[in-house]
Parts: structure tokens; sequence; C-alpha cells
């Protein structure tokens, strides 16, 4: 197609506008009712809970099978999150379906501010109620005005669509910032003016339902980032009264750093967060895998659990002394920048336990914390102090030892010793050094 043998319009929007668009195919009351069922579907698929890709995977069939010649389709929404900024969602007509993406936090980046999505993004921002643009980028170089429509143009697209519609009046972002859709054809000719109108009729109450699992999914990734991953999804699911709580047989995984008061007397309080968040995301990482829900960061310390009932007692002992093991190994790269910089080394502590706990709601009227009570509590964090004296940097309950089995030879008894606060002497056990050490009695 010679790219001057179509005329060109310009409308009131600064858009180019094709005079010579192919003949729709939906009369004006055809779009009405066309767009009262999308929304009515839309309106069921919010009520019924539906995800983000699937309200826009669902939204693109429906096009389709309404004759809409999509090449590819993109939603984006923006959330609040500590890792990742947004999600996006990418529909091609080969997939049939839609798969996600995440956007970590990090610097803006090129690809972004130039952008049709950024320039939208930048008219809403002044003040412009859900801008919109169409490029038609089979006429030319001057419709790929954005790099990405360049390549939408190589790989066969005609006409390009993009929408935007912001959640809120007042920079609210608890159920995200809005959302951003495009939408590229690959007709000879683009997009009908009747399929333009029914998108514009029908985005909303997409971005409605949209909205509504983005409140939902930031609800739910703060409650787990913030409580755990467990308690995180116990909250979200209902388990709010103050005072409820359960009973939970696990692995106590009590982690402190040693001499934390000398290095943080002597360091500035931004390099004690950036040491405390290494230290945590290290430690943290090994337990990820093993099955650990981090109940909660205590100053310096940590506290975790692996309960029995997401697999058996041995098996967890084992994940949980794995994971200190592992934790520590994975210090040493840290340890060796921190020494290349001028700092101090870390040295981190870990108590093991085994004991009965009760899980859940505990404070005041309007301030709940979802925690672990117990005397097993008490003991585990009593039992990280014997690490210094006893010169070991993991010590095991015998209730742990017993529990894990002791037949591997992985632990040897170092002797009986007083709790602070605990009446009976308790057996502590470490991993064993040599094989000059005996090993337990099977």
């Amino acid at each position: 197609m010679n790219e001057t043998a179509i005329p060109i319009a310009r409308d009131q929007t600064g858009v180019a506008a094709l005079t010579g668009a192919p003949k729709d195919h939906l009369a004006p009351a055809e779009v009405i009712e066309r767009a009262a069922e999308f929304n009515a579907w839309a309106t069921d698929e919010g009520l019924r809970g539906a995800t983000a890709r699937e309200l826009f995977e669902g939204y693109c069939r429906k096009l389709g099978a309404l004759g809409f010649e999509l090449l590819r389709a993109y939603a984006s929404t923006q959330t609040v999150h500590p890792q990742w900024t947004g999600y996006g969602f990418t529909w091609k007509r080969e997939w049939q379906s839609a798969r996600e993406q995440q956007f970590a936090r990090g610097p803006v980046s090129k690809e972004w501010l130039s952008s049709p999505f950024y320039a939208l993004t930048q008219r809403s921002l002044a003040g412009e109620i859900t801008p919109w643009l169409r490029r038609r980028i089979e006429l030319g170089p001057d419709q790929r005005d954005f790099p990405v429509l360049e390549e939408f143009y190589q790989a066969g697209g005609t006409d390009y669509l993009c929408f935007g519609f912001r959640f809120g009046a007042k920079d609210d972002p608890s159920h995200g910032s809005g959302a951003l859709y495009s939408f590229t054809c690959d007709r000879a000719g683009g997009y009908r003016s009747a399929e333009i109108d029914l998108l514009k009729a029908t985005l909303p109450a997409l971005s409605l339902a949209m909205k509504a699992h983005a409140g939902y999914d930031i609800a739910s990734g703060l409650l787990r980032t913030y409580l755990g991953r467990d308690a995180g999804s116990r909250v979200h699911s209902g388990a709010v009264e103050r005072g409820s709580v359960s009973g939970l047989h696990s692995v106590l995984w009590y982690a402190d750093l040693r001499g934390f008061t000398g290095i943080s007397d002597a360091s500035p309080g931004t390099q004690i967060v950036e040491m405390l968040n290494d230290v945590f995301e290290t430690l943290t990482a090994s337990l990820r895998p093993r099955g650990g829900h981090v109940v909660k960061f205590i100053g310096d310390a940590m506290l975790a659990t692996i309960a029995f009932e997401e697999m058996d007692a041995r098996a967890a002992c084992r994940q949980a002394l794995d994971a200190a093991v592992e934790g520590l190994e994975n210090l040493r790269p840290l340890n060796d920048r921190r020494l290349a910089a001028g700092r101090p080394p870390i040295e981190v502590d870990i108590a093991l336990h085994v004991g009965e706990v009760l899980y859940g709601n505990v404070g005041a009227a309007d301030r709940l914390d979802f925690t672990v009570i117990g005397p097993a509590v008490n003991e585990v964090v009593r039992m990280e102090k014997l690490c210094d004296q006893l010169d070991r940097h993991i010590v095991f309950s015998s209730e742990f030892a017993e529990a894990a089995g002791q037949c591997d030879g992985r632990l040897v008894s170092l002797g009986e010793f007083r709790l602070r606060g605990v009446s009976e002497f308790k057996e502590i056990f470490g991993l064993r050094l040599s094989r000059a050490e005996p090993l337990p009695a099977c």
C-alpha cells in the first residue's frame, strides 16, 4: 500500500484519522448492544474475583470473536509493593492467551520514557480525563513517532490504539494508580470507527474490574510482605479477631547478629539499614525454598518457623538445619565485600528448637500483631545467647535433635546449660565439627 494513496485528516485531538477507512461492520445500534454485553461480562467477572490476567485475556478473546483483527494487545497496571512497580499482560493472536510480567523497582528506563504509555500518563497528570492516542503506523514514519511502533510495524501492524484510565482523583495508590491499554491490528486500512467506539465504551468497565483485582492484589502482597506469607494469607482470609489463636507444632528458627551494638555505634545509620537488609535477605533466602516462614524481624534478630503440618517432623528439622548452614555460608561473600569496603565483618548466631506455640492475633483492640507466643519462643531466644559462650554459630535443643534424628551423625551434645528464665537445665547440641567427636548413640 502506498502511504500517499490514502488521504489523512487530523481530528481535534491531533491524532491521524483515516478518511478512507474500511466500512464499518457494526451498525451504531449494534455497537451499543455489544457494549452492553461487554460491560455486563466485565461486571460479572469483577464480582467473581477474576484476576487482571483473566480479565484482559477474556476481553481480547471477545474482541477477536467480533472480528477485531488484533495482532497483539497489552495492558499494564501499577501496584504498591516493595519489589514491583507494576504488572504487564501481553496478548498475542498466536497465543490466544495473556502472559504476565512484573516490573522490578529501579531506575526509570529509556524505553518507558520514549513509550506511548509514558506520553499518556503525562497527559493524565496534566489533567486530561481518559487520554488516548491513535497511530496509523502503516501510513509512514511520521505515524511511528515512538520507537516501539516501528517494531509493531515490522511485525505486520497497521494501526495502533492506546488508552489510559486513572484510578481515583487524589493520587491514592491503594487500588493502583490506573490502567493502560494498547491494541495493534494488522488489517489493511486499520481499525473501523465502530471498533474504536466499542473500545471506548467498554474499557471503562474493564478498568473498574481491573481496579477491583488491583486492590485485592495490593492488599495481599502487602500483608504477605509485612506479616509473612502464611500469616498474611491467614489475615487476608479473615483471621482477624483479637485473641484468636491456634496451636502450632513447629521448628523455631531464631537468628541474631553477634556484636551488633558495636557495629551500630561505629557506623552511620544508612549503613546499618543496608547491612540489616543484606543479612535478613541472605538468611531468608535459605528459608524460602524449605518451607520457612519469617514471623518477624526484631531489631537485629529474626524469628521464623517451619511447621510440622506442612511436612513430617524429621524433614522439617533437616530443612531448618540446612537453611541455617546455607544461610551462614552465604554470608561469606557479603563479608568479603564489607572487608573490601573497610567495614567490619558480620557474625550471625542461630538457635533451632522444636515446640508447641500459639499462633495468631495478639495485641490491643486497634493494633494487633499476628505472632507466635509460648515458652518455646522464650527458650529459643535464650538458647541463642549460648552461641558466643560455646564458640558456636548454630546450636540446637534436645527436642530438635530428637525430632531430627541423631543417627546421621550431624549433631553432637555440648552439655546441659541453664537458660535464663527456664527452671530446668537444657541439653544443647551443636554440629559435629570433626570425626574425633563421638557420634550420638542411636
